[in-house]
This record gives structure tokens, C-alpha cells and sequence, in this order.
């Protein structure tokens, strides 16, 4: 009755493949390769990768900090690229579109050592929305965020595997 080839509807791996596949064959339809240019090469390595980053943000709903910070960095991205002109920024910020909650994300840091501090700073700018977390909140979505690119990773490697035979 348990086939490993079959995805449960409700799983993130599901989920990030539905959207993922889905996107890729929006990102193909779009236009038609033309050239092996660097930079066109470059484009494609582009939209793929917001697909992909999408996609998962998108799989996790904004239950997440992480996902919500993905989303809006994406939004706010795809926003200033259709109206160059305006010069203008939204009224909200990152900070604002990103939290639900206001004890969620308070940003609380303890001096016990300069190091894990340091670390933890680190740490604070590899995960989306990382600035504004506590360390717990930040160890948590890192932890969540680690699963979700490995997740990514899987899919994209059987993809790859799938069609290179």
C-alpha cells in the first residue's frame, strides 16, 4: 500500500514539485531559447532560480518568517522591474510585511560569548528575515529552512536525473 513513488498531496516535497513543474513549464512556454549566449544562459539560470525559491516559499504558505521574507523580497523585486520609473518606495516595510505578530519577531540578543554572537549574526543573514528574529525564532527557521532547501535540492537533482538519461 506504500509506494515510494507516490507523493502525499499534503507533504512540502509534494507541494514544492507541483509548483515547481508547474513554473518551469511557464518559464519554457514564455520564449523560446535562441542563443548559448553567457547572458542568456544567465537569464535562464535566473528565472529558475525564482522559480524554484518561489516555489518553496509559496509550498510553506507564510506560516513561516523565512518564507514570508522570501515572498516579499520577491514581490518588492518583481515590483521595482515593472515600473522603473517610479522612483518611489511602498509605504511598508520589510519588517512590517513580515511579521505577524509583534512578539514574534522581537530582536533580543544576549552577550554570553563574542563569538556565538558573531554566529549568530552570521546566521541572522543567510535566512530570509533572519534580521528581525529573536535566537530562537532563528534557530527554529533555520532549522525549517534547512529542510525546505534540501527538500528543493531532492527535487531538482531527480529532475536533472530524469532528463539526462
Amino acid at each position: 500500500m506504500n509506494n515510494p513513488h507516490h507523493l502525499n498531496p499534503t507533504s512540502l516535497k509534494s507541494r514544492f514539485t507541483t509548483r515547481f513543474l508547474r513554473a518551469l513549464t511557464k518559464i519554457r512556454a514564455q520564449k523560446p531559447i535562441s542563443s548559448s549566449s553567457p547572458t542568456e544562459i544567465f537569464r535562464r539560470y535566473r528565472r529558475i532560480k525564482v522559480a524554484a525559491d518561489k516555489s518553496m516559499a509559496y509550498s510553506v504558505r507564510s506560516r513561516r518568517i523565512w518564507s514570508r521574507a522570501m515572498l516579499w523580497k520577491l514581490r518588492s523585486r518583481s515590483y521595482r522591474r515593472q515600473d522603473p520609473c517610479s522612483g518611489r518606495r511602498s509605504g511598508k516595510t520589510s519588517q512590517a510585511i513580515m511579521k505577524k505578530s509583534s512578539n514574534e519577531n522581537t530582536t533580543t540578543r544576549r552577550e554570553d560569548g563574542v563569538g556565538f554572537v558573531e554566529e549568530a549574526d552570521e546566521l541572522r543573514q543567510l535566512v530570509p528575515g533572519g534580521e528581525t528574529m529573536n535566537l530562537c525564532n532563528l534557530l527554529d527557521e533555520t532549522a525549517h529552512y534547512i529542510k525546505c532547501l534540501t527538500t528543493q535540492v531532492q527535487v531538482m537533482k531527480k529532475i536533472a536525473d530524469f532528463y539526462s538519461f
